[in-house]
């Protein structure tokens, strides 16, 4: 029988993975304690040879390490054809190496969108209104001081510029509607999805995009090309006082250059749910009162980590029965989709 590699947690749809694969796929569970152990058992005779498919959490990088090209071009070897990755984001997977060995990828875009931009919405909203330094005030015994109201800004009419208009930019731009704000993005081409009430900037309105923002949220999929591509220029390019929200990955931030800027004011304040070196968190970000920080919430509700269970499953069982490609990873799209 047809066998499915189960690499990092199934916490809230083992069950639905049972009667999802009866009859069509031995599910295998991995428990290897390190790479070396993961990787001999890839090898013909161990626990994991002849797996086709796998379904990959970010919790396995913890034993096993990240999806570099050594595991890509030994899951190749044992005959894998699909890894079908729990999340938005994949990149602890060597896409390039998938490529190369005619590895289909596929992530869980969707299931992310809402959690990602509530997320986004509360750092947008505390680091606007001061609350997280509010909130310190009030556990230490504080109350207000240090809060002065010349730094905080009602959400009412402020332009929002989005950087990456996939589906949780989408989302996050229902949400700030409601208050009003003002949404301007910018992506590659126009999203097909955006709301009519948006405002699409194409490159060559990259200068404008950027002095018109009062908040900045990153929406991007961390790449090669996109590393640190909120650099010293991009930051100097918005209006003195505007906040830059990230809730995509921390690499795509320059974090010298985020420090620069609040030292001397150009930036109004930061919030930031994710960071270059997770889940080690720079100290000098503690030492800003307009930073608001969270350790990685982004997805962190059972709702959404069980729909991106079931649609990563799902998207496993769909190619073993029908050969279709769903949610293949940006890279592996037809030119054009």
């Amino acid at each position: 029988m047809t066998k499915v590699l189960i690499c990092g947690d199934l916490a809230w749809a083992d069950a639905e993975a049972k009667e999802m694969f009866a009859g069509l796929a031995e599910i295998v569970r991995m428990d290897s304690p390190d790479r070396d152990d993961f990787l001999k058992n890839l090898k013909p005779g161990g626990k994991y040879a002849g797996i086709i498919c796998v379904y990959r959490h970010n919790i396995s990088a913890d034993f096993i390490g990240v999806f570099d090209s050594d595991i890509i071009f030994a899951l190749a070897e044992t005959g894998v054809k699909w890894i079908a990755h729990n999340g938005a984001g994949y990149d602890q997977i060597d896409i390039s190496a998938c490529i190369s060995q005619g590895i289909k990828v596929s992530n869980t875009p969707g299931a992310v969108d809402d959690a990602t931009a509530t997320t986004a919405l509360y750092l947008i909203i505390s680091t606007l209104r001061q609350y997280s330094k509010a909130e310190r005030n009030l556990r230490k015994g504080a109350w207000k001081s240090g809060l002065y109201s010349g730094r905080a800004f009602d959400l009412t009419g402020k332009t929002l510029a989005i950087l990456g208009m996939g589906g949780i930019g989408t989302r996050i731009a229902e949400l700030v509607h409601a208050f009003p704000m003002r949404v301007i993005y910018h992506n590659r081409r126009p999203a097909e999805g955006a709301p009519s009430w948006t405002e699409y900037y194409p490159r060559e309105r990259l200068a404008e995009f950027l002095k018109g923002a009062d908040v900045l949220a990153i929406s991007i999929p961390l790449k090669q090309e996109t590393e640190g591509l909120v650099g010293e220029e991009m930051i100097r390019g918005l209006k003195k006082g505007a906040i830059i929200i990230n809730t995509a990955r921390g690499k795509i931030l320059d974090e010298d250059a985020i420090f620069r800027a609040l030292e001397d004011g150009h930036l109004g304040g930061v919030g930031l749910d994710v960071y270059p070196n997770e889940p080690e968190v720079n100290p000098r970000l503690l030492e800003f009162d307009n930073v608001t920080l969270l350790p990685h919430m982004g997805t962190e509700t059972k709702d959404s980590q069980k729909k991106m269970e079931l649609r990563a499953l799902g998207n496993l069982k769909d190619f073993l029965v029908q050969g279709s490609e769903k949610d293949l990873v940006l890279e592996m799209r037809p030119a054009g989709l």
